[in-house]
């Protein structure tokens, strides 16, 4: 049940302003949140059964995580770079969540390398191959995964090493169990590192291992600045521990509003963001909430027709000047065709023009210093924290919200058909 509170403020107020307010290290965001204490007070017991002891841990463990993370990624630094050393492109690849967290990152590390990122599906190098990689050799694919079981991971780490000898691989998991963990060893052109055991998600929805396996990836471009990596780890972390004291009730309350859709907006790497949050509402709801996910300058050219009287629009807002002119502009249009039920909009120092009736600004002070290549995953954590709130007020069990078995936490293992003249590795 979400907190009386929030239901209050909703009933009471036009639109509400969430402003990120000075905390300190120790204070815990359940001292400021009574709904998700109210949460966190249930026996565990009746948090499973009410089925969301995994997920709202998993949420909340996020920041503390990264800087495991982050340690972890420096250990391995002489190591990635060995494997960075020559190349000629980056493919960044993994399937649902694990390729939009490339995408998070993707531009970042396009800057930083200098040489040519791109974030290409699991299922697209399968049934495509080397046709589908950037043509420079040699080159590096990152795979994305959280367990490392499903069927296309293994099955492209398999195809490439036999097709492609030229292209090196570096794999960052979650379980050191898993299928992809497995068929790393014993080629010098894998490196796999494992995250740590709790990034392994047991919630069907992938939350902290999606963040952790975004920031894993963003290292690769500050090998040679260890200490900025570490210095950003601990600004996103602080971000997201005064998102959950001061918005976690705000963002979770926005939920029970009667939408029946929703669309998410975000630029650059925000899009990334977007996609990840509408996938997690898909998730989360069992599809009683349609998505969509779009880039602001991509909304006029049809999917604005989505947007009805029943429609959430969550907006990710950039901190560069004129990207967001152009999404402000955007938003703007929105408000003079009175389109969607309401707006969340997601940033920092969001004008008040932007909104209207009972629209939503959540302010995260920090992020213009951040900068919007190292925001998206804060824009993700407000979508997991508005997903969550919406599978609990629906009566679903966020941990295993797909009742009917049509999804599941990993993939079903599927025929893999072999291209000709390729004979699959073992595990396949």
């Amino acid at each position: 049940m979400i907190s009386w509170r929030c239901r209050r403020a909703i009933r009471d107020g036009r639109h509400l302003r969430v402003n990120m307010g000075q905390t300190t290290p120790s204070c815990h965001a359940a001292e400021a949140q009574p709904g998700l204490a109210g949460l966190l007070d249930c026996p565990a017991e009746e948090q499973r059964a009410r089925g969301y002891f995994h997920t709202l841990r998993e949420i909340l463990q996020q920041p503390a995580s990264w800087l495991n993370t982050c340690a972890l990624v420096a250990e391995h630094r002489a190591e990635i770079e060995s494997l960075l050393a020559g190349i000629q492109g980056v493919v960044l690849t993994g399937s649902g969540s694990s390729q939009h967290a490339g995408e998070c990152i993707r531009l970042a590390l396009q800057k930083e390398l200098k040489t040519t990122v791109q974030e290409i599906a699991a299922g697209t190098l399968l049934t495509e191959g080397g046709a589908a990689l950037p043509t420079g050799r040699p080159g590096l694919v990152v795979s994305l995964a959280r367990s490392g079981d499903s069927p296309e991971s293994a099955a492209v780490l398999t195809t490439l090493l036999e097709t492609e000898p030229e292209i090196r691989h570096l794999v960052l998991t979650c379980n050191p169990n898993g299928t992809l963990a497995a068929e790393s060893h014993g080629d010098s052109r894998i490196k796999a590192i494992l995250l740590d055991e709790r990034t392994n998600d047991q919630s069907l929805v992938m939350t902290s291992s999606f963040t952790n396996l975004a920031l894993a990836a963003r290292g690769l471009g500050l090998l040679d600045a260890p200490a900025d990596y570490r210095a950003l780890c601990e600004r996103q972390s602080r971000i997201c521990e005064n998102l959950f004291r001061t918005h976690f009730d705000t963002l979770t309350c926005r939920a029970i509003r009667g939408f029946n859709r929703a669309v998410f907006l975000g630029s650059g790497t925000r899009w990334g963001a977007a996609c990840e949050a509408a996938l997690k509402m898909l998730e989360m709801t069992a599809g009683r909430v349609a998505t969509v996910s779009e880039t602001y300058l991509g909304l006029r050219h049809g999917p604005m027709s989505y947007i009805h009287e029943g429609t959430l629009v969550v907006c990710f807002l950039s901190s560069d000047p004129v990207v967001r002119a152009y999404e402000t502009d955007l938003i703007g249009e929105l408000n003079r065709k009175r389109l969607g039920l309401a707006k969340v909009i997601v940033g920092e120092a969001i004008p008040d023009g932007l909104l209207r009736g009972d629209d939503l600004a959540v302010e995260l002070a920090g992020l213009i210093d951040l900068g919007d290549d190292n925001s998206a995953l804060l824009h993700v954590v407000a979508g997991q924290l508005l997903a969550f709130g919406r599978s609990i007020e629906e009566g679903i069990r966020p941990d295993s919200p797909s009742t009917e078995g049509i999804i599941s936490r990993v993939v079903e293992r599927f025929a893999i058909h072999p291209a000709p003249g390729v004979v699959r590795g073992k595990g396949i």
